[in-house]
Formats: structure tokens, C-alpha cells, sequence
């Protein structure tokens, strides 16, 4: 399962042109993804990982060996001056090396000061392993076309995946007691290594609480007024706070499908988790797997082929609510309900497609063998749909 990822050919094929930088949530495999995957790709390569003090040493003073082609830096973001030293770097030797720059929080908009690398590298979020990538399946997405749903079904990796996650310890332990352990030592370690080295927070123990309280809140309307409430702190510290655990890809929030037609909602969005097995309730775990998987295939669309894909919900002032709408140049392309069991198609669905005209609609319900078309609604199971995505 780990001699490739997704991104590899991505990767690989962009660093012939430009610096690439991976992004994503700790663990989630974007050292070994450098290391063990892209770096084979190469004759030869060199890690440098900044909180290593001799590795730090070297990254200062340019020295590099020689005779490597790939030079590959993990959390140099941890450095204030970050970019302008890898700009430096970059513009001196980028005839000799090419460069893969890892890190734990968003590199393509952490600010920190020093020179734009506009311009200089791609950037890729490198998510946990969804159904497809589990089972090694090259779907062909045609933009704006129907999605290339098989006829087979794929149980047991589902349910290994809804149990265990997508990040590749637990998932290949496949380990109740090993997958707690993780979470402790995962939360833990984000706080109290990756946030602490590059953020100031006065109240981490509040912060902490904050995190606590999210897996309980997904798929919800996110109201920051109940969560200050809830922890007796200030609403621009919620906020602030949010901000910090999304750049570190612990959270991320989804926007409403505004349009006049509906009634949308404006402002409210909907908060899911990078790591949906920490969720205990089934219904809002299976939501968050759904959305996980359709936010990675968005992310895929916009970082390696340009198109501006994205993300949301639909729900209106009435509270008619369909989970989820993936749109192109912000028109409507698919729209998904997310159910964990009964083949009654919501009547939702009916309603935003027939008023947003949107081409393609799937009602997806967690139990396996479901595949049929009613009234130019596909009802499928997870097993199914998931494996026509990235």
C-alpha cells in the first residue's frame, strides 16, 4: 500500500520545472511519501529535516552533497525566515537540484515574512488514503461529466477505512487499541511540538479544549458563539484558534452554495475533521468519510489540474439541506447525500437539483450492494461511489 501514493507522478513530473511543496495533517505519510516514494524516483537525494540541529546546520550554510539530484527539507516552515532562504537557495542551484519542500502546516500560506516564492514551486495537499488510493484505482474524471461509478463493491476495504481512518499507521495496524493510543500521542504531539514551535498561544489549554469539543460539532452548522460560550474565552480567540488548527490540517470548514433561487444561507459553514475516526457517532463519522473523500478529490482537481473545484453545502433559510455540492467555476456539477442507511432518496435532492440545475446527483448510503438510478437519482453505496473518486 505505500510503495506509491496518488501524488507521485504528480510530484515527480512538476519537479522537473519548479520546486514542489507538500502540505498535510501530521502522519499523514508526506515524509515517507518524500523519502521512500518520490526520492526512488531520482538517483540520488538528501533529507534534511530542520528540527534535526546538524540538519539545521547543513540547510544554513548551503551545504549540500554533491552529487544529489533531489534535496528534500522537511518543516523548514519552523524557520522565520523560511522563505527567503529556500528562494535563495532555490534561484542559486535550481540548475543542479531540484527541491521537495514537506511541512505540517500550509506552506503555500503560512507568512512569515521574507520574499514571495511566487512563481517557484507547486504546492499539494497530501491527504489520508480514500477508497480509491487504497484499492490503486486511476479513475478517468471527466470535468463536468458523470462520475465513473463501477459496478463492484468493495466492503471490507470500506469498513477497514470507516473504522480506522485513512492515515497509514492505523489503517494498516487495523488495531482498536492501537488506533486510541494513536490519537492520544497524535493530538498531543500537535499541540505541544507543532503548534507551540511556530504559533504564540497564551491559552494552549484552552486551545486543547477547543479540540475536544470539534468531533462532537461535525457536520453541524458551526456557531463560534456557542463554542466561546462552551469555553468562557472570546470569540476572536475561537476564531483565531480555528484558523491555527485548519492551517494545521486537524479541521476544515465548508461553505454554504449561495444563491438567490434557494434562499441559501450566507455565512454559516459546516466543520468536519482531517481524521474522521475520532469521531465516535456513526452517522456523523460516515458524513465526515463522504466529505473527506470529495475534498480530496477537489483538492487533486485544483493542485494538479488547475481546475477551480470546490466544495460546499446546500441548505437554505427554510432548513432544506442536501450534505454536500462539488462545483466547478462555481457551477454546479454534482451534488451528494450522505446517509447511513434507508433507500428513500431525500426529497432535497429533487429540490436543489431541479432549482440549481444541477447535472448529477447521488444519494450515498453506507450499506454495500446498492447500486440504481431513481428518477435521475443515483442511489449507490459508499463502497461503490468512493471508489469512482481520487
Amino acid at each position: 500500500m505505500l510503495k506509491n501514493r496518488y501524488l507521485t507522478g504528480p510530484a515527480v513530473e512538476d519537479l522537473r520545472e519548479k520546486m514542489v511543496f507538500i502540505g498535510g495533517a501530521r502522519q499523514v505519510g508526506k515524509t515517507t511519501f518524500a523519502v521512500k516514494i518520490v526520492a526512488k524516483k531520482f538517483q540520488n537525494s538528501a533529507y534534511y529535516n530542520w528540527d534535526s540541529r546538524s540538519d539545521r546546520k547543513s540547510i544554513m550554510q548551503s551545504d549540500w552533497p554533491g552529487e544529489t539530484e533531489l534535496i528534500i527539507l522537511d518543516e523548514v516552515h519552523k524557520y522565520r525566515k523560511w522563505k527567503t532562504l529556500i528562494k535563495g537557495e532555490y534561484d542559486k542551484l535550481k540548475h543542479k537540484y531540484k527541491f521537495l519542500v514537506t511541512g505540517s502546516s500550509r506552506l503555500d500560506v503560512y507568512r512569515r515574512g521574507g520574499d514571495s516564492l511566487q512563481g517557484r514551486y507547486h504546492y499539494y495537499r497530501l491527504h489520508p488514503f480514500s477508497l480509491a488510493e487504497l484499492l490503486n484505482k486511476k479513475n478517468k474524471i471527466g470535468i463536468s461529466q458523470e462520475l465513473p461509478l463501477g459496478e463492484k463493491f468493495f466492503k471490507s476495504e470500506f469498513d477497514a477505512l470507516f473504522e480506522f481512518g485513512g492515515f497509514p499507521e492505523p489503517l494498516l495496524k487495523e488495531s482498536s487499541r492501537f488506533l486510541r493510543r494513536w490519537h492520544n500521542e497524535k493530538v498531543e504531539r500537535l499541540f505541544r511540538e507543532d503548534i507551540t514551535d511556530t504559533e504564540q498561544i497564551r491559552d494552549l489549554g484552552s486551545m486543547q479544549l477547543l479540540s475536544d469539543l470539534l468531533p462532537d460539532r461535525v457536520g453541524s452548522l458551526l456557531s463560534i458563539n456557542s463554542i466561546r460560550e462552551d469555553l468562557e474565552v472570546s470569540h476572536r480567540a475561537v476564531s483565531h484558534w480555528l484558523n491555527i488548527l485548519e492551517a494545521f490540517y486537524y479541521n476544515f470548514r465548508i461553505l454554504p452554495f449561495a444563491r438567490k433561487t434557494v434562499r441559501s444561507i450566507k455565512k454559516e459553514p459546516k466543520l468536519y475533521l482531517w481524521d474522521w475516526s475520532e469521531i465516535e457517532n456513526p452517522a456523523a463519522r460516515f458524513e465526515n468519510l463522504i466529505a473527506s473523500h470529495l475534498l480530496k478529490f477537489c483538492h487533486f482537481l485544483n493542485d494538479y489540474e488547475g481546475y477551480k473545484a470546490e466544495l460546499h453545502f446546500l441548505r437554505n433559510v427554510d432548513k432544506k439541506e442536501v450534505d454536500f455540492i462539488v462545483t466547478i467555476d462555481k457551477k454546479p456539477w454534482f451534488a451528494v447525500e450522505a446517509k447511513i442507511s434507508g433507500t428513500e432518496i431525500s426529497k432535497y435532492l429533487y429540490y436543489f437539483r431541479d432549482r440549481l440545475k444541477i447535472p448529477y446527483v447521488y444519494q450515498v448510503i453506507k450499506e454495500s450492494g446498492v447500486n440504481r438510478y431513481k428518477n435521475r437519482v443515483h442511489l449507490v453505496s459508499a463502497d461503490c461511489f468512493l471508489a469512482g473518486l481520487i
